[in-house]
């Protein structure tokens, strides 16, 4: 079976298991930190996937990542233990990622992503989300980052959509422009 069809399978039965325990809030908070956990922390998935690691072990260390032995729900705990059970560790990412889609159509929750070379204020961060929430009528997440290569300006994803402002880009279309040019000239 693909990795996908398992990791929807997985994320599903946990959403429905979410909904009727009414903790799809709690194990999205989980599930968000898990998820970053694995992408910023890939020698992580590979301890995860490891043989020579006990499944003790291994529920430990997910429970940790997953926002520690406190703060994740005994729901999460079980859906941990039937990864483990089936042994679908190496799919935990997938899983994770599906279930926060599921749970983002379910709430109707957008995503969006602003990448600037500094950093932004709060208030900008704020009106950004005011304003693509009124726009898409839904709750919108939005992530910063910062990446100086872009040189100034912004890229703002959305939701799939990229509207990419930077002057790395407009320099590069500069660029791009002169050299067809100039071998129409030659």
């Amino acid at each position: 079976m693909e990795a996908g069809a398992i990791s929807m399978r997985y994320a599903k039965a946990l959403m429905n298991f979410a909904l009727d325990a009414q903790k799809e809030d709690l194990i999205y908070q989980s599930a968000y930190i898990l998820s970053e956990s694995l992408i910023s922390q890939p020698r992580l998935k590979q301890v995860l996937v490891s043989p020579i690691l006990p499944v003790k072990e291994k529920r430990t260390l997910m429970i940790t990542a997953s926002g520690g032995e406190e703060n994740v729900c005994p729901e999460f705990k079980r859906f941990i233990d039937l990864v483990l059970q089936e042994r679908r560790e190496s799919y935990l990412q997938f899983m994770m990622m599906m279930y926060l889609d599921l749970y983002r159509k379910h709430k109707h929750i957008g995503t969006a992503t602003l990448i600037t070379a500094v950093p932004v204020d709060q208030a900008i961060e704020d009106r950004i989300k005011e304003t693509a929430s009124h726009l898409l009528h839904a709750k919108m997440e939005l992530s910063t980052a910062v990446d100086s290569s872009i040189e100034g300006g912004f890229i703002f994803d959305i939701d799939g959509y990229r509207l990419d402002a930077s002057i790395a880009t407009q320099l590069k279309r500069v660029k791009k422009q002169f050299i067809d040019k100039n071998r129409r000239i030659v």
